[in-house]
């Protein structure tokens, strides 16, 4: 194993990159020691209280956003808004349930979690799964419609980190540690691929190499999967002339506002409707038909043009806030297991609300993701909820 570079003017070992990242993990870090349970510091009451304001902002708007089609569909004004609501109290005793159960007894569950996980991601091929927005990627039994994607986020992150975290000493063997984690991340990503859902592709991404990033596997390694699966989703992507043009559409919105990027451009006349202050709670007019899919891969169009820039900047400073504590947490994680998993969580967290609002200003194509914790939608809600109570589980045992 190659760890450090050799510095032919004088002999002294230089650290390599790998093993400087490493080192940043694991240094004053105990290893497979219990850490003693100490009382929360103000770095796990900033990361609850972010969490808390974000899904609290949730509720306000799908309630706001939902009412008109709700009444549309036959319903009261605020039936999406009670579902969201009794997900949102599931979602809490989730997350308190991954609060308070060591992560270490969830990384002993991986690779059992993973293999249901991926039996469950089958289950839209079956007679059960539905078509979605375009995408095979739900479950409908009765009444109970779920997304099994949203799960695959979580057990790949586990798994990695468990992996990961258990070979420090054998980064650089790629047999041992780099090619499981490898194939982990080219199943849970063929799968969304193959459900149509390249958002949760992208995301899967963006967790898997965060995480091999920063637990020190080389670089060259990292660098030419990530070339590959850029190649990959653009092969993807060109195959099917419906799917280019909607991944196009987003460089000439203008000219295809009256197909492709109808809902783009209908969304970003709502957003500047909004101006600084925004129409007021409930006033906005984007959500009467205007900007389809308002209340859940929208959600955020409505939130501009109601609070205007204020409420934009306290959703987007928010996720930033929440990237940045996150960050934190994993710099200070009382173990490498932690560290991992801390920064997957946040990457999670960060690259889909990054990709979310992206879509909907125009600045990046629509790929269908929900913005984490506001957009309306069970299974997103509970699955986030879930990994935000096993972030503040770390977060507690960060002094």
């Amino acid at each position: 194993m190659t760890t450090v570079n050799v510095d032919p003017s004088d002999g002294f070992a230089v650290p390599s990159l790998s093993e400087r990242r490493r080192a940043v993990l694991t240094g004053r870090r105990h290893s497979g020691r219990a850490v003693a349970e100490t009382e929360p510091s103000r770095l796990f009451y900033a990361i609850l209280l972010v969490i808390t304001v974000l899904v609290a902002m949730g509720l306000v708007m799908v309630l706001s956003a939902s009412s008109i089609v709700s009444v549309n569909n036959g319903g009261s004004a605020f039936t999406m808004f009670r579902k969201q609501l009794m997900w949102a109290i599931f979602g809490v005793a989730i997350a308190a349930g991954t609060y308070r159960m060591p992560y270490r007894t969830w990384q002993k569950l991986n690779k059992p979690m993973l293999a249901v996980v991926f039996v469950l991601n089958l289950l839209p091929f079956t007679p059960i799964g539905i078509t979605v927005n375009g995408a095979r990627a739900w479950v409908e039994m009765g009444f109970i419609r779920f997304q099994p994607s949203e799960l695959l986020k979580f057990a790949l992150i586990v798994y990695l980190t468990n992996n990961l975290g258990r070979r420090q000493r054998e980064l650089t063997d790629f047999k041992r540690t780099f090619r499981p984690a490898l194939l982990a991340w080219i199943l849970a990503a063929g799968i969304a691929m193959l459900q149509s859902d390249l958002g949760a592709a992208i995301v899967l991404s963006g967790i898997a190499f965060t995480v091999l990033y920063m637990a020190g596997c080389p670089v060259r390694w990292i660098g030419a999967t990530a070339a590959l699966a850029l190649v990959a989703g653009m092969l993807y992507i060109v195959s099917s002339a419906s799917r280019w043009s909607r991944w196009t559409a987003f460089f000439d919105i203008e000219g295809n506002r009256e197909h492709t990027s109808y809902q783009v451009w209908q969304s970003m006349l709502s957003i500047s409707n909004g101006g600084i202050l925004g129409v007021g709670p409930g006033a906005g007019t984007s959500k009467w038909g205007y900007v389809p899919l308002a209340h859940s891969d929208f959600i955020f169009t409505v939130i501009a043009e109601e609070f205007g820039l204020f409420g934009s900047t306290l959703v987007i400073g928010g996720f930033f806030a929440l990237a940045f504590l996150g960050f934190v947490v994993a710099m200070k994680a009382p173990d490498y297991s932690g560290a991992l998993l801390a920064a997957g969580i946040t990457v999670w967290f960060a690259v889909q609300a990054m990709i979310n609002v992206g879509g909907v200003v125009g600045a990046m194509p629509v790929t269908g993701l929900t913005l984490p914790l506001i957009s309306y939608g069970g299974s997103s809600l509970l699955i986030t909820l879930g990994a935000a109570g096993l972030l503040l589980n770390i977060a507690r045992k960060v002094s």
